[in-house]
């Protein structure tokens, strides 16, 4: 008898651990109601661009709306301190460069950690910048001539501090003596094409996927890439190519959570972002709008915001560059 019942609870203690493993193991219920993509900058931008790239995509692997929602201002964080402090799980952002390698050491006083207050989810996709101008200024090499002799003449356009566009134009002016751009920040790509346009600011690095349709209708001039070429522009020549060696830089968009997702649902959402990322579709549809489309692990994109921190930290320590 003692047998019989001793062989009993086994078998019970068996199917109840069988039961908490597969519970474990089956993906959360999610999402329950529509997912929010905040997007730190105005429509048409370059991180808009991407967020509503994949957007639909994702909608219909989910079975539920996936809502991209523009929160522009103070160069993305905005919107990336929304996604911090959300708890609904069912708010993610798109977020730039800046907002997770510089923002801080920029802005000490930000009420967000960018080092623990995210769950990194997917780098998305990344493009070179191209240094554009207004039609009058010179091209090819015959333009490091003309900025090293130009002095605070012309004048820059960025989508704020800290922001690759300003960390770049900051490391040329570093490399051309002489050259001494000013600096004028704007709430995205779209109001520095305007400026551009309006001879408000004569130069700015922006993403290929907004400079080009300008740059082709002959209303801007492409000067160069921030290193290699790269398909997404092919007619424009690289910084090596114009013999300014060892610049490098590249935009990317990336995919975070706040910090209190949990590692579940991280996996899930990264399961996802996955077949989105790997779709023939939605990687045209990425090179069409001026991105190279990644689709990174969790631990890639970890390790690319971690290298580049060291990088925009060097830049901006030895430029001194300052919030005003």
């Amino acid at each position: 008898m003692d047998n019989l019942r001793r062989a009993f609870v086994i078998s019970a203690c068996s199917v109840l651990a069988s039961g908490t493993v597969d519970a474990q193991q089956k993906p959360p219920a999610w999402p329950t109601r529509p997912v929010r993509l905040l997007v730190g900058f105005p429509g048409g931008s370059s991180p808009d661009i991407a967020a509503r790239s994949i957007a639909e995509p994702l909608s219909r692997l989910l079975g539920q709306a996936v809502v991209v929602d523009n929160k522009p201002g103070a160069s993305g964080n905005i919107a990336v301190d929304m996604v911090a402090k959300a708890t609904d799980e069912h708010t993610l952002g798109v977020v730039i460069n800046g907002n997770l390698t510089s923002s801080k050491m920029l802005n000490p006083t930000l009420s967000f950690d960018p080092a623990k207050d995210f769950a990194h989810l997917s780098l998305l996709a990344t493009a070179p910048l191209i240094l554009v101008a207004i039609p009058e200024v010179p091209s090819g090499s015959e333009f490091f001539d003309a900025a090293r002799s130009s002095g605070d003449r012309w004048s820059y356009g960025s989508v704020g501090m800290g922001s690759l566009g300003q960390l770049g134009m900051e490391l040329l002016k570093s490399q051309l003596p002489g050259f001494r751009a000013e600096h004028i920040p704007y709430q995205g790509n779209p109001q520095i094409i305007a400026a551009l346009l309006g001879n408000q600011v004569q130069l700015a690095l922006i993403p290929p996927g907004v400079a080009l349709p300008h740059v082709r209708s002959g209303k801007l001039k492409a000067i160069g890439l921030t290193g290699d070429r790269s398909p997404l522009a092919p007619e424009v020549a690289s910084f090596s190519d114009m013999g300014l060696q060892g610049f490098h830089l590249e935009v990317w968009v990336g995919l975070v959570g706040p910090a209190s997702l949990s590692p579940a649902l991280r996996a899930r959402i990264g399961t996802e972002i996955g077949r989105v990322m790997k779709s023939p579709e939605v990687r045209q549809l990425l090179l069409e709008r001026g991105w190279s489309p990644v689709g990174s692990s969790a631990e890639g994109m970890r390790m690319r915001v971690e290298k580049e921190t060291a990088l925009m930290t060097r830049i901006i320590q030895t430029k001194g560059i300052q919030l005003q």
